[in-house]
């Protein structure tokens, strides 16, 4: 039985901590804040709740897998779990409205045809079975498997081109990959054309905190999962999964400390020995989780950075996150209507300037810097609207609770402590998503801003940035720091490690780690 302290109660750090104790081992958690779940938290008020970070779930398996892994419960037997249906809903410029059902591409198809146009559902359709052969060639080696020595085989992106002519350094040549590097972007101006159905395609992206400029073309894989593998609601919020996930390490012996910030590895004979904590104090162990931001990890190594040459680092690319979220939540007197859909988006008309303003002119603020710099708000963002149909967000029938998220720069290019100039952010968001809720404003009671300058606090991460999710592509710019650092015993966990973020991302980062010190460097994941 090893001893293992964890540094972090997020999503991926408790996945590895509750399977590394169903191993036999000795886990502590130690976690700065005083709750569990990292960025998955909730907001309560005069009996209203929100989630604070992601509300909805994809890839819900990757759960299921760890709640068979590591008890007798299933998850559907912990938290009440339900697909949304429709999926989302999608409100454009010009009026169009368009409500796509939830995992069924004939309806999607039918739905894009009805709103766009005979052949724009074929053509969404074409593009998401290529979407899907790119998922088939990078899904063990980005979801299933630790990050490899040979990474670089990754930068290669795996979206096959169209196989058509006269599209110049797009299509292939002798059934290869395309002679130059393709963005999400390219893809969607060159085939979907409908300036409506790339909006779409690009409004996936930067809901993953990616700018669709750079981002490489594999990305089309986001929609093709979502539509795939369907959208899922937890009752009680996506907290409720977080909850879940900490009563189950609980169940395994798991012990938590909450308030406890550790400020220090400790390193014996060339490998990680242990954590100090901020009240001086050292907890030994055998190995290290680090469920954090590995940009923060050289403090904690007395400057001393746990790569090898040639490893995927913090930063290396526009891919690591850089994007925040302003999210608003608002109490509203009136009942929900019937045939309130869960999930609005909201388009913006200038998706340019959208971009401009959370990117930079050209992108890349997560790497090179480019784009650095103050910058002002767009004045119409996309904006999501999430209305769920669940009496624990309200304190009663006559209310309902919603909240809106807009993808936005992270606090440095935009000073989030200005309240006012938050405050002012946040009225946009409410005019945007009248769109969607006719009269919102005379129904609202009151309602809570919260920044990346909170989510920063809350979370530790550099100016409230989400992280997205690894992708292959660019030269392997949009990848994460692997589970595996140079200093044996110190491993990676959580959004900010391979394969990168969202609930689903984190969870399968904790089944490697717990792979990687139970089965050795060679465990490679499911067989």
């Amino acid at each position: 039985m090893a001893r293992i302290a964890v540094i972090g109660a997020g999503m991926g750090a408790m996945a590895a901590a509750a399977r590394l104790a169903v191993a036999g081992h000795q886990v502590a958690v130690y976690e700065r804040g005083q709750t569990h779940g990292g960025g998955v938290g909730r907001f309560e008020r005069d009996g209203f709740a929100f989630d604070t970070g992601p509300g909805l779930l994809h890839l819900p398996a990757v759960y299921r897998d760890l709640f068979v892994k590591t008890g007798k419960e299933t998850l559907e037997q912990c938290v009440e779990l339900a697909q949304v249906d429709p999926a989302s809903r999608h409100v454009f410029a010009d009026g169009t409205d368009v409500p796509l059902p939830n995992a069924s591409r004939a309806g999607v198809v039918r739905a894009l045809d009805d709103a766009f146009g005979a052949g724009a559902g074929e053509r969404w359709s074409d593009l998401v079975n290529r979407a899907r052969e790119a998922w088939d060639a990078t899904r063990r080696p980005l979801l299933e498997e630790p990050l490899r020595a040979d990474w670089q085989a990754l930068g290669r992106d795996p979206y096959p081109a169209p196989a058509r002519r006269g599209v110049s350094g797009w299509f292939r040549r002798g059934g290869g990959a395309p002679r130059t590097p393709v963005t999400l972007a390219d893809v969607a101006r060159r085939e979907l054309k409908d300036p409506r159905a790339v909006a779409l395609l690009e409004s996936h992206a930067l809901a993953h905190s990616l700018d669709p400029r750079t981002a490489p073309a594999s990305a089309a894989v986001l929609p093709y999962l979502e539509q795939t593998f369907g959208t899922w609601y937890a009752r009680g919020g996506m907290r409720a999964l977080a909850d879940a996930v900490y009563e189950r390490c609980r169940a395994r012996k798991v012990r938590f400390s909450f308030g406890a910030e550790v400020v220090g590895i400790v390193e014996k004979d060339g490998r990680a020995a242990g954590v100090e904590l901020a009240d001086g104090s050292v907890a030994e162990a055998d190995a290290v989780v680090a469920g954090i931001d590995p940009a923060l990890l050289p403090a904690l190594l007395g400057g001393a950075e746990p790569w090898h040459d040639g490893d995927v680092r913090p930063g290396d690319g526009p891919g690591d996150g850089a994007a925040g979220r302003l999210t608003v939540f608002l109490a509203l007197r009136g009942a929900r209507p019937r045939d309130t859909v869960h999930r609005t988006v909201v388009h913006a008309p200038d998706r340019d300037a959208e971009l401009a303003a959370i990117f930079g002119e050209t992108g890349g603020v997560g790497g090179s810097g480019a784009g650095l710099g103050t910058r002002a708000p767009c004045p119409r963002p996309t904006v999501t609207v999430l209305r769920p149909d669940d009496p624990t967000t309200r304190p009663d029938e006559d209310h309902e609770a919603v909240t809106l998220t807009a993808t936005v720069a992270p606090h440095g290019p935009v000073d989030w402590i200005d309240g006012t100039a938050a405050e002012e952010d946040a009225d946009r968001l409410v005019a945007v998503a009248e769109a969607a809720i006719p009269g919102l404003r005379d129904r609202l009671l009151w309602r809570e801003v919260r920044t990346p300058a909170d989510t920063a606090a809350d979370t530790g991460a550099a100016g409230g940035a989400v992280p997205g999710p690894a992708l292959a592509g660019a030269e392997g710019r949009f990848l994460r720091p692997a589970n595996e650092t140079r200093l044996p015993g110190l491993y990676l966990a959580g959004g900010w490690a391979h394969p990168g973020g969202g609930l689903a991302h984190a969870g399968m980062s904790g089944t490697m780690v717990a792979g990687l010190i139970v089965g050795g460097a060679d465990w490679r994941g499911s067989q």
